[in-house]
């Protein structure tokens, strides 16, 4: 075949054409960040994150998108290597051209990608449970802070209801979160007239897996005479072995309760929990939570989970906390798209201010008009056999977030509100 000067330049108008179609094909969507870990020690509680972002996108697709565009996921994989999650946030950023990110658990993992969706200008919102002692305008917290989770915890422990512990081991994965925690938990305890010799602190390494001389250690400690409880904050598949060794070594609840920050019913998945019975979490949501909206919701779930094949909820599903909290905020930034008109960063963190939604957990969830975290109510819930939780205590509704302890001494007189930098 021969091509004249005139065919080839009809070929290459039609091809330009072609590229400009694709690349207004491209510009017709929404492209949302997932930053969560599907490999690695935090890949037992993140991978059912990235589902549930991708989850909440199709329903939002399902009505239309957002402003006559449907979004669009782009999955990366951090794999439990913090430094790797800064390098996968930028990419998302630079490259992909994401509008915004929902991602991390660890708290190491979040402080590694803080200062590029500050340098960036960027949008993040943090799901889990955290230390707390930060505030950014470039992140929305849709997880608890202390005052939502750790102390309320730590009150029920001393309460009649809770058992009157008097001694307390302090049990965390070496890394800001736990230590941050049990920093503000010391001082809580020491205001509360609990003695230093009262207060046993333990460490473990992320993915260690051999818990059978810390569990001797904390039953020596209880044998002291005084009640003694358990506050867990270890992260990721070390809870695994250290629930088994607990059942191993007959550490019952009626004992030595546990009462754990980052272990829900997703985590419980691989344990044989009937030795579990009676230990306890502190959350702001469980599964077993009866009400219309969280019926809804554990239906759609499992729908989704069982139309995808999801490993394990196609046969299990389980929801838990952290999914209601993905779910409560890419609902609040939908919202807030909607309202700017735009998915600019600073028009949609100021449409975020005072977003509402009604959550699975049965109450209306609040973005602070200030500090960029919900408004949260905090339930405490027993292991039953099944694995589910049996809600024994819950506040009356929902809590403020107070991102700057009070029981950390250089927070006084910090302002409650991001800085502007």
């Amino acid at each position: 075949m021969q091509f004249t000067r005139r065919s080839i330049t009809a070929l290459a108008a039609a091809a330009c054409a072609l590229g400009f179609t694709t690349l207004a094909q491209a510009a017709d969507t929404i492209k949302v960040g997932v930053l969560h870990s599907l490999s690695g020690t935090m890949a037992i509680s993140e991978t059912v994150l990235k589902d549930t972002v991708l989850m909440a996108i199709d329903e939002i697709n399902a009505k239309g998108g957002l402003l006559g565009k449907k979004l669009e996921p782009v999955v990366v994989d951090p794999a439990s290597n913090w430094p790797l999650f800064a390098e996968k946030a930028k990419q998302l950023i630079d490259q992909d051209k994401v509008a915004v990110v929902f991602g991390c658990w660890t708290s190491v993992s979040r402080k590694s990608v803080l200062p590029v969706f500050e340098e960036k200008n960027s949008l993040l919102f943090y799901p889990v449970q955290y230390e707390g002692e930060e505030l950014s305008k470039n992140v929305f917290y849709t997880g608890a802070a202390p005052n939502q989770q750790a102390i309320p915890a730590v009150e029920y422990l001393m309460s009649k209801d809770g058992g009157s512990a008097k001694r307390f081991v302090l049990l965390g994965t070496d890394y800001v979160y736990p230590r941050t925690t049990n920093k503000i938990l010391r001082a809580f305890l020491k205001a509360k007239g609990v003695a230093e010799s009262d207060i046993m602190e333990e460490y473990t390494p992320f993915g260690h897996s051999d818990y059978q001389s810390i569990i001797a250690k904390i039953k020596k400690f209880a044998s002291e005479g005084k009640k003694t409880a358990v506050v867990s904050t270890i992260n990721g598949d070390s809870n695994v072995p250290f629930y088994k060794e607990l059942g191993n070594q007959g550490l019952k609840a009626t004992d030595v309760p546990v009462v754990a920050f980052s272990v829900g019913e997703e985590e419980l998945r691989g344990v044989d929990t009937k030795p579990l019975v009676g230990h306890l979490a502190a959350w702001n949501y469980f599964m077993s939570i009866k009400n219309p909206a969280n019926a809804e919701f554990v239906k759609k779930w499992s729908d989704y989970a069982k139309a995808k094949g999801i490993a394990g909820h196609k046969d299990k599903p389980l929801t838990n906390d952290p999914m209601e909290a993905t779910y409560i905020g890419i609902n609040m930034w939908a919202q807030a798209v909607t309202k700017a008109k735009s998915t600019d960063t600073d028009k949609v963190i100021a449409a975020m201010a005072g977003q509402t939604f009604k959550a699975p957990g049965g109450f209306t969830s609040t973005m602070d008009k200030e500090n960029h975290h919900l408004h949260k109510p905090v339930f405490i819930g027993e292991v039953k056999a099944d694995g589910q939780f049996n809600v024994v205590w819950k506040t009356p509704g929902p809590v403020v977030a107070d991102p700057w302890s009070d029981y950390i001494a250089e927070n006084k007189g910090k302002k409650n509100v991001p800085e502007k930098k």
